[in-house]
């Protein structure tokens, strides 16, 4: 029987995270601090004039949740299941933020990317986590 972390996101003894629900909410408050720092830059550099305010790059909010993905990932036994899944779960995040951020082209940067990195993160999640455990359990 593995033992359970305290904390939150709640993880097993191997320090993997336990819930979809847990990596999820863990990741969304992740691109929310990522999204309001990229703001706050993007505005104080606005202030300075040194550019348009909402012509940061909003991808830079991908940061925090990308962390917890590796963190996640290395909590994982190296193997097959969790090389297959990190580069399936990252296939599909790239392409759905990158569809989700040319649907909104013409918006500026800062909304473009920050829909884009939501986007990523939401579809990294769902496909990682039941990815690798799936994977893990069959090639044992």
């Amino acid at each position: 029987m593995t033992e359970q972390q305290s904390g939150f996101p709640r993880r097993d003894a191997e320090g993997r995270i336990l819930t979809l629900g847990d990596l999820l909410g863990v990741s969304l408050a992740g691109l929310v601090v990522g999204l309001l720092a990229v703001v706050l830059f993007d505005w104080a550099f606005a202030s300075f004039g040194a550019g348009e305010f909402g012509r940061a790059n909003g991808w830079l909010a991908v940061i925090l949740p990308a962390w917890l993905y590796w963190e996640d990932f290395r909590a994982w036994e190296f193997g097959a299941a969790r090389v297959v899944a990190v580069l399936v779960a990252g296939a599909v995040a790239v392409t759905a933020g990158l569809v989700v951020a040319g649907l909104a082209a013409g918006l500026p940067p800062l909304l473009s990317g920050g829909l884009g990195a939501a986007a990523f993160t939401v579809a990294y999640a769902v496909v990682w986590f039941p990815g690798v455990r799936w994977l893990a359990r069959r090639t044992g």
